[in-house]
């Protein structure tokens, strides 16, 4: 691929030579593109979901999170096992505080 200097790659000419490209050569950049791509892009759970922390978890968001049907978290509500942090309307919203309190006391 010979190209003047000042004239930069674009992603649809990169993707034009990746297509001609042998199989072995295609496995080998991609090898090396997830090995060097994001190495200094180490971020921890808190960088990424932290400002997650205070927002509430919908009923389907909570039964995923507790891994339980959605039926099993209604019960775990209606029983007062399991309390909302407040409705809207008629849907029940559960702080990620509660939820991970009563996973706790579960397993």
């Amino acid at each position: 691929m010979s190209r003047a200097v000042n004239q930069s790659l674009t992603a649809e000419d990169l993707f034009s030579e990746m297509k001609r490209m042998p199989a072995k050569e295609r496995m080998r950049f991609f090898s090396l593109l997830a090995s060097n791509a994001f190495r200094n892009d180490d971020f921890s759970h808190e960088q990424v979901f932290g400002h997650l922390q205070q927002e509430p978890f919908s009923a389907s968001e909570a039964a995923e999170y507790l891994e339980v049907s959605l039926p099993t978290l209604r019960r775990h509500v209606q029983s007062g096992r399991l309390v909302p942090s407040h409705v809207v309307g008629r849907n029940q919203m559960f702080s990620a505080q509660t939820l991970r309190a009563f996973k706790r006391t579960r397993s």
